[in-house]
């Protein structure tokens, strides 16, 4: 005799669902089932910074990644609002981290102007940049590095790539409850040797550090 098999119900197809997505969410690095835009979260005012230029008048040379020195950069938060800058070279993912004592526009310029100065020359030509009001005085910046600011578009993470992917790696070392201020910038520059000295594929399993090295000689 013929074994008749009933179909499943809408609501058991829906539950089988929701266990399948449960276990692959479980096998992600950030466990994260939902990709939410940073303002619903935190940030807002998108739109109140004065004199931004936008991504699509950055030079086509940081577009391709051919030259380096341009830098994505963006603020990697903690638990009691503490925040530490990420900042990532295009051409090598070549990874800086810099301490915060608070993320006032203020105090986020000037960590991020002392650390870039610290840079040769070659690897100052531009800086991409979320609409966080942390940048308010972007001006201010590109005064004291002569690096401009190009800001991307609203919710378009995806603009500033690799600074986002290694914000990723970066939780693994810092998770959402890491109090960031008890962190030292000591310890910030060991995480990102770590980083720097990590292969990527993308590099053809080159490391930042040595590709970075290899374009500056």
């Amino acid at each position: 005799p013929t074994r008749e098999f009933s179909r499943p119900t809408f609501a058991e197809n829906c539950r089988t669902y929701d266990m399948l997505k449960k276990e692959l969410t479980a096998h992600l690095r950030t466990r994260r089932q939902m990709r939410l835009a940073k303002g619903a979260q935190t940030r807002t005012g998108q739109g109140q910074i004065l004199d931004m230029i936008s991504i699509r008048e950055r030079p086509a040379e940081a577009e391709d990644r051919a030259v380096p020195g341009h830098w994505e950069g963006d603020l990697l938060a903690g638990a009691n609002d503490t925040n530490i800058v990420t900042l990532v070279e295009r051409h090598s993912r070549f990874t800086m981290l810099v301490k915060l004592a608070r993320r006032d526009s203020a105090t986020v310029v000037a960590a991020l102007a002392e650390r870039i100065s610290t840079l040769p020359e070659e690897l100052r030509r531009s800086l991409t940049w979320d609409q966080g009001k942390e940048m308010a005085r972007h001006r201010s910046f590109t005064i004291a590095t002569d690096l401009q600011v190009y800001f991307c578009d609203p919710r378009s993470p995806w603009q500033r790539g690799s600074n986002e992917n290694t914000n990723g790696l970066l939780r693994q070392y810092f998770p959402r409850t890491t109090n960031l201020a008890l962190v030292s910038q000591d310890q910030l520059d060991a995480v990102a040797m770590k980083l720097n000295q990590r292969p990527r594929k993308t590099l053809d399993f080159e490391t930042p550090a040595d590709r970075l090295h290899r374009v500056l000689q």
